[in-house]
Parts: structure tokens; C-alpha cells; sequence
């Protein structure tokens, strides 16, 4: 019995670069609401199956709250835009989480920099 080829591995990977490109431009380009400001999409996870995918951003300015709910209630038209440019058989349903380790890399950066001024004043 000859033995199934696997699906390559990195499709996956691709797929959701593809999809972090893509919506890019259809958030900067296509999307009017003003409730999302300078968003920026840090990674995008698709199921294996293809059937839905996480979309993490954060944003420059704007609200976090109200940029999610927006961009959330925004899926299906982006969604609609990827089925144009994507040539795959699937396209994810689309959801939005706030990634907040740019904020986490402040913060860290920030207890670092505090850490070194009191080490600095104790020597």
C-alpha cells in the first residue's frame, strides 16, 4: 500500500502570512470605520482545518476596547476581501485579539531601566 503524502507542513505557516499581508492593506486600505485607528496586525493563528483563525494586532492609537469591537464587527467584510485575493478553498472566520506584548516589553523595559538607576545610586 503506498503511503499518503503529508500535507507540507509549512502551508499552514504560509496561509496565515498570506492573511497577515492581506489584511494589512484591507484594514488600511478598505476598512472606513473610524474607530480603528493605526492598527497593526503582529500574528495571525489558522486551525489546522482552516476554519477559523486569531488575529492579533495592536495599535498605535485609538481604544483598545472599541478598535477590538470594531474590528470584530468588521470580520466578515475583511473575511470577504480575503476570499478575493486567497486561492485557498477555505477562508478562516476572522477573530481579532489585542496583543499586548508590546506592552509587556515596555513594562519590562521600563522595571530594567528602573533596576539599573537604583543599582547605579547604590554604587
Amino acid at each position: 500500500m503506498p503511503k499518503r503524502k503529508a500535507a507540507a507542513p509549512n502551508r499552514s505557516f504560509k496561509v496565515a502570512d498570506q492573511i497577515q499581508r492581506d489584511l494589512t492593506e484591507l484594514i488600511a486600505r478598505d476598512l472606513k470605520d473610524p474607530r480603528v485607528g493605526m492598527v497593526t496586525i503582529q500574528g495571525v493563528e489558522v486551525t489546522p482545518d482552516y476554519a477559523h483563525a486569531k488575529i492579533f494586532f495592536s495599535v498605535l492609537t485609538g481604544d483598545i476596547p472599541e478598535t477590538t469591537e470594531a474590528l470584530n464587527q468588521a470580520a466578515g467584510f475583511l473575511r470577504n476581501g480575503l476570499f478575493k485575493r486567497l486561492h485557498i478553498h477555505t477562508v478562516p472566520t476572522l477573530h481579532f485579539l489585542f496583543d499586548r506584548t508590546t506592552e509587556r516589553a515596555a513594562d519590562m523595559n521600563a522595571l530594567i531601566a528602573q533596576a539599573v538607576a537604583s543599582r547605579s545610586k547604590d554604587e
